[in-house]
């Protein structure tokens, strides 16, 4: 499936600074964790040490994760709200189709091991013949059509989605595919680690090969082929950097015309899959040539090899230990540096969530997402609204003919927070405690009728892009919104009953942060209607561009692990996003009683106070394993760049902590980025 065009604010692995003496978020009445701080680092030199440092060198990383720090734990204490859910419906059940029902009976069937063990691979034996029979390119790519299960297959990536130039239509969108490693360079690169993951991936797809029934030595030799096969299409790919560009990724195409891209039967292929449609998106055409080349001058046995590995690793979660065992030894072992699996019912819970989402989050929101926690997150997001619209009125770098396109834009931004307006009903889907493996595959089927269903309809703005439990927030550009579910809306980000300076510097940024999105150099290409159109003035681009410059070079200087650096052309929007985070909540924070007093709690100014909660919320520790994946994919900057980078080019910061220029985090005034 394509890369949705929604900006993600935070990465998928986030943690919780709790404080020490205050389990119960009901009775908490200290919002700071002293303990975790550094006193003997200075803050003017390195802040992400000084609020956190004795946290950073006493925690140790569970076993069973990636990472440890302030999104974990609240995603962990999510996890475990959700779990309370499960149980429970899985106990006292349901009438048929209801959705306590469908809730638990899902998670049920995904905690009945005894099954899934005794189903072993059963359950895909169907298909894997299907693949085996196949003996020619033109079978292969009616198998692939056809196939409920997976359409499309390995080697097609698409979607529906809102087409980029008018965001009232839904278009098909064909994006790059067909890897199995974390992006293109990991076929090419020599570096030591780089080689290490890629022998463990041989030795991930030979397993896979040989837990269906393949015997060792074919098994290494086929998992050769389908590296070898990956690698040819990996060279035609663009890097995550090269997939930032909307403009150079947007190609619209007849499908009459669909051959000169790929001179392949696209009207019986898109009919295949059921997408009665004349025109397409293809984002990366280059892709799609080197497909059809490398599909015809590939024997078709490995090409085959392809599709049966990609689907032994995309049922594995669903099928036996051998096979979880498998895809945790690569996946969260290599990949991440995780010692041991997590525990099962965090896994389906999990599963529950991604797969009947509007159905657990009903259940999860009634239960406990608080009413007066989205009044206030409403008064929030609605005072950095106003502050973001003066601070474009006084740019002093952009025309007022941009300006007023930008105020615009800012005045139609849609806010969701919390939970849907409206829920999915998931009609047609029948679950059966016993059968884990089915139940996913009717769940997969119903989310591939509903985008084919969005074809036939205008846009709907209403659409969530994530579900309510989720701790993470995201600005998608083209709906012009943004959105905060229920499951952020909790301490360290949010707490309705902590002081202002703690609420700004956590909920109150990443507020901002998402605002910023949807005019950083990706979000501000999109206009108020959500269609990428240019709208800036020729002089004022170049003016913007100039200014994230400097935020590029700054975080190019920024390394991790000794030799790795940040790369900031792929980090760029979201280090302009909490750069405007930071100074948007902060100016809101000064509207507020607290930042117009002199008050001091735990023996720190209001402003002191706001920086510490924005460093608490960053507080993150990563496997060496872990951020060497992030360094080459994630457009996320390491966390101690996240608190850091910002502040270094923040004038208020440099008050309330005395910054001099013979401190380490001092930028000259002419060096520090400025845009929003």
């Amino acid at each position: 499936m394509k890369l949705t065009k929604i900006a993600i604010w935070t990465w998928a692995c986030i943690a919780l600074v709790a404080c020490q003496t205050h389990n119960n978020a009901d009775t908490r009445t200290s919002f700071f964790d002293l303990t975790g701080m550094d006193s003997t680092a200075n803050p003017a030199d390195d802040f992400a040490t000084y609020a956190n440092g004795k946290w950073l060198k006493n925690t140790k990383i569970p076993d069973d994760q990636s990472g440890w720090g302030s999104i974990y734990v609240l995603s962990e204490d999510n996890l475990t709200k959700t779990k309370h859910i499960l149980e429970e419906v899985a106990k006292t059940g349901g009438s048929k189709g209801s959705v306590e029902q469908m809730v638990g009976d899902l998670y049920a069937s995904g905690m009945d091991t005894l099954t899934i063990e005794k189903l072993g691979i059963e359950p895909i034996k169907g298909t894997l013949a299907q693949i085996e029979s196949i003996k020619t390119v033109a079978q292969y790519l009616d198998f692939v059509s056809k196939n409920p299960s997976n359409r499309g297959g390995a080697l097609f990536g698409f979607g529906i989605y809102p087409d980029d130039k008018n965001s009232t239509k839904n278009m098909v969108n064909f994006g790059q595919a067909g890897l199995g490693l974390p992006e293109k360079d990991y076929y090419v690169k020599t570096d030591p680690e780089t080689q290490k993951v890629r022998n463990a991936y041989l030795t991930y797809l030979t397993k896979l090969l040989s837990l269906s029934g393949v015997d060792s030595t074919t098994a290494q030799k086929q998992a050769k082929e389908v590296l070898a096969f990956e690698t040819i299409l990996a060279k035609s790919h663009k890097s995550p950097v090269e997939l930032r560009d909307p403009v150079k990724n947007y190609h619209k195409f007849a499908v009459s015309a669909l051959s000169k891209v790929a001179p392949m039967d696209w009207k019986t292929f898109l009919s295949n899959l059921q997408l009665k449609v004349d025109t397409v998106l293809v984002s990366q055409p280059a892709y799609y040539t080197a497909l059809y080349q490398t599909l015809n001058t590939t024997p078709i046995e490995v090409v085959k090899l392809r599709e049966k590995v990609a689907l032994l690793d995309q049922a594995s979660p669903y099928l036996n230990k051998a096979f979880r065992d498998a895809r945790f030894d690569f996946y969260g072992k290599v990949l991440n540096g995780q010692q041991v699996q997590s525990e099962r019912w965090k896994k389906v819970a999990d599963q529950v969530d991604s797969g009947l989402g509007d159905l657990l989050g009903q259940l999860w929101v009634k239960k406990y997402f608080k009413p007066e926690a989205k009044e206030r997150m409403l008064t929030l997001v609605n005072n950095l609204q106003k502050v973001y619209r003066q601070r474009i009125e006084k740019l002093d770098w952009m025309s007022a003919e941009t300006k007023q396109k930008a105020l615009v834009k800012m005045d139609k931004i849609i806010n969701k927070i919390g939970y849907p307006e409206k829920w999915k009903s998931y009609k047609g889907v029948s679950i059966d405690p016993a059968k884990y493996y089915d139940n996913m595959m009717q769940i997969a089927a119903f989310g591939y009728q509903e985008n084919l269903d969005k074809l036939a309809k205008p846009v709907d703005k209403t659409e969530w892009g994530m579900t309510p439990p989720t701790v993470n927030a995201y600005a998608n550009p083209s709906f012009n919104e943004i959105v905060f579910p229920a499951g952020i809306l909790q301490f360290p980000f949010f707490d309705n009953a902590a002081d202002d300076a703690i609420n700004y510097g956590g909920i109150g940024a990443v507020i901002g942060h998402e605002m910023t999105h949807l005019f950083d150099d990706q979000g501000r290409q999109y206009d108020a209607d959500g269609n990428l159109k240019d709208w800036w003035k020729e002089e004022d681009a170049k003016k913007f561009m100039a200014k994230a410059q400097i935020v590029v070079d700054q975080y190019n200087s920024f390394t991790v692990l000794d030799n790795l650096h940040v790369n900031g052309e792929l980090t760029l929007g979201e280090n302009l996003a909490d750069i405007g985070g930071i100074t948007l909540a902060y100016e809101a924070f000064l509207l507020t009683d607290q930042a117009k007093s002199t008050e001091k709690i735990d023996g720190f100014t209001p402003a002191q106070r706001f920086f510490l909660s924005w460093a608490q919320v960053w507080r993150m520790k990563n496997r060496d394993e872990t951020m060497r994946v992030r360094i080459s994919t994630d457009p996320h900057s390491p966390e101690q760049y996240r608190i850091n980078g910002p502040l270094m080019n923040f004038e208020p910061f440099y008050e309330a902590f005395n910054v001099k220029s013979t401190n380490k985090m001092y930028l000259a005034p002419e060096k520090r980025a400025i845009i929003w």
